[in-house]
């Protein structure tokens, strides 16, 4: 007779496998080092996840769930001024910087270690930076500058650059800053 999972069991995993893929990185960690941290077997990590290419997914879907409510307590925060939102966006993405388990956007690093693939996971990380590309776009055309598009292209590289510099004190301390400098730029 099989065994009944423990309550948690998913999340457990879920757990494991989102540390290990955020800081070593999803190709550097296999399943069976995932069942080896939970203390699993392995037919009780693939009822949950019947392939990794599910777990990844449910890793990104749960960086999802952060982000989306870290965005959006950002701009609730900045009021309704669509310039005060955008330098809270990116003084979201420059706060978490500062954060000492801080590796990078998932959805970037996964694009770095797949640049090709087509899978469920590449295909949510292109989704998630599309849309809140979008919503830069968004709020650069809310602010009613000329050249909306052009100073959505410059918040959007200051937010890559963010992520690419790894942690940079300076950089983050100076990113909101220099979103302001654009917007007063293009006004």
């Amino acid at each position: 007779m099989a065994r009944t999972a423990a309550p948690g069991t998913r999340e457990r995993i879920l757990d494991v496998a989102t540390a290990l893929f955020y800081t070593e990185g999803i190709r550097a960690v296999g399943m069976s080092r995932i069942i080896g941290e939970v203390g699993c077997g392995k037919n009780l990590l693939y009822a949950h996840f019947p392939s990794k290419t599910d777990l990844v997914a449910a890793y990104l879907g749960r960086f999802r769930e952060w982000r989306d409510r870290a965005e959006a307590a950002a701009l609730r925060d900045a009021g309704d001024d669509p310039a005060d939102r955008l330098v809270a966006l990116v003084a979201e993405v420059a706060g978490r910087m500062r954060r000492p388990d801080f590796r990078g956007c998932p959805f970037r690093n996964l694009l770095t270690e797949f640049p090709a693939g087509d899978e469920q996971p590449e295909r949510m990380a292109r989704e998630y930076l599309e849309q809140t590309r979008e919503l830069v776009g968004r709020l650069a055309r809310e602010t009613g500058v000329a050249d909306a598009e052009g100073l959505a292209d410059r918040v959007w590289l200051i937010i890559d650059g963010l992520y690419a510099s790894g942690f940079r004190e300076r950089a983050a301390d100076i990113a909101p800053e220099m979103v302001r400098e654009a917007i007063a730029a293009a006004r």
